[in-house]
């Protein structure tokens, strides 16, 4: 099949088109290599996919440029799109809200309006834990009202959600949004807190633990991520809900969570990288950062119940296996 990936160099996007390849699909990536984090990194991960798989193209460029997004969406000629490129971060977005406005809301846009005139057979799209923002009963259901966003961040990948689902009721779209829980793995972001962490400690420099190491996240394997978007994308919405669907009565829509329902410790998963590094951790306890919740917890109910599939790795091998790419890709 023929796959368009938007944020191919991306942390998520690098492994999603590298599990297509390995199975034989023509995959055209789209990807801004924005210096929102190290562009070394993206570039490093683009050079993966560019030097191993023939079948494999990239096209520089802006979603929030529609005609060159056009261009490129015409020429690919995708069977399936996956639309993974956003401006992230949930603290960067309480300082710089104009890049999340520009990326995540008019970006998508864009990707919608290009969906509505090529009509693929699958359009999925991101989403965020996030976005169940200031909700406590817990597990997190796709079918839990979700109106109370702490950040701007959360706000726009909501906001995508219901334009999707408008898009995909008035142009008939099959389209499916997908919420993920704290992926962490090899070839991840330095912004997020594994990255940051393992760079610290083997400096000998103290990390910074918030909420006091008291919050919990479910912590979601890459690996594990790709396989439940890879089976999503063969399970285009139809008219035939299963039990605690969110498919929409009026449009092919659906909305789904990627967690394996099992959250962590953030003192564990700290733990389990203080093992994996050999050493232990100088901490410096901080409050809670605004935008920041105490847990995040999936349900992964529906995942499974549409997929047969939910992830499982546990982060006593997931984060060893952060460490030995930490330790291979810059030497350590």
């Amino acid at each position: 099949m023929r796959f368009l990936v938007t944020g191919s160099a991306g942390f998520i996007g690098f492994h999603l088109c590298r599990r297509l390849l390995a199975e034989g699909h023509q995959v055209v990536g789209i990807d801004n290599f924005s210096d929102y984090y190290d562009v070394a990194l993206k570039h490093a991960r683009n050079a993966v996919l560019e030097t191993h798989h023939n079948a494999f193209k990239v096209e520089r460029l802006n979603l929030e440029d529609q005609p060159e997004l056009s261009r490129a969406w015409e020429a690919a000629a995708p069977d399936v799109v996956i639309h993974l490129a956003a401006q992230a971060g949930v603290r960067y977005s309480i300082d710089h809200p104009e890049a999340y406005v520009s990326s995540n809301l008019v970006g998508t846009f864009h990707v919608l309006e290009a969906a509505r005139r090529f009509q693929p057979k699958h359009l999925l799209a991101a989403s965020t834990s996030s976005a169940y923002g200031a909700n406590t009963e817990m597990p997190f259901r796709e079918t839990d009202k979700a109106v109370h966003p702490l950040t701007l961040y959360a706000a726009t990948k909501s906001a995508t959600e219901l334009m999707g689902h408008s898009y995909s009721h008035l142009f008939g779209v099959p389209t499916t949004f997908f919420r993920f829980f704290t992926v962490y793995g090899p070839w991840g972001r330095p912004d997020m807190a594994l990255f940051k962490f393992t760079k610290a400690i083997l400096a000998d420099e103290a990390i910074e633990v918030y909420g006091e190491g008291e919050m919990s996240r479910d912590f979601t394997f890459v690996d594990d991520l790709v396989e439940g978007i890879v089976r999503l994308a063969g399970t285009i919405p139809g008219t035939r809900p299963v039990e605690g669907d969110t498919l929409s009565p009026v449009a092919p829509f659906r909305l789904v969570n990627v967690g394996g329902g099992a959250p962590s410790n953030l003192m564990d998963y700290i733990g389990e990288l203080e093992k994996a590094l050999g050493r232990e951790a100088k901490k410096t306890f901080l409050p809670m950062q605004d935008g920041d919740v105490r847990a995040t917890f999936a349900s992964a109910n529906l995942l499974e119940a549409l997929t047969g599939y939910k992830p499982s790795t546990p982060i006593s091998v997931g984060v060893p296996a952060f460490v030995a790419w930490y330790r291979e890709h810059y030497g350590a």
